[in-house]
């Protein structure tokens, strides 16, 4: 899957800084991870958020998310925004805002 570093970049430059976030490849994109807890990613077929089970109603209610297709198989607590959804400054932003939330309130992984 081809990357989109024009979402690569939205989202870069959405992040808060000062997070300790760390920038890795995966997914065929990008992919932030919070004290090793994967939070995002952007891929060619648009952003990953990971929201966590039962967190995902809302997002998965906004045109243009669906749950996130792994191997076949929607991940649980994981959404795909597309274009339409992750090209809303809005939108964009309180999925990255639910995201970091729900993974700040994981244990640290290293």
């Amino acid at each position: 899957m081809a990357r989109d570093k024009g979402l690569e970049d939205l989202i870069r430059n959405d992040l808060p800084r000062g997070l300790g976030l760390t920038e890795t490849a995966m997914f065929g994109g990008l992919a932030w991870l919070l004290d090793g807890n994967l939070a995002l990613g952007a891929r060619g077929d648009g952003m990953l958020a990971r929201l966590g089970k039962g967190n995902d109603a809302w997002a998965l209610a906004l045109p243009d998310v669906a749950p996130m297709i792994s191997a076949g198989r929607p991940m649980a607590g994981w959404v795909r925004a597309g274009a339409a959804a992750y090209g809303d400054d809005a939108v964009r932003a309180r999925l990255i805002e639910a995201a970091l939330a729900f993974v700040r309130g994981l244990p640290p992984k290293r």
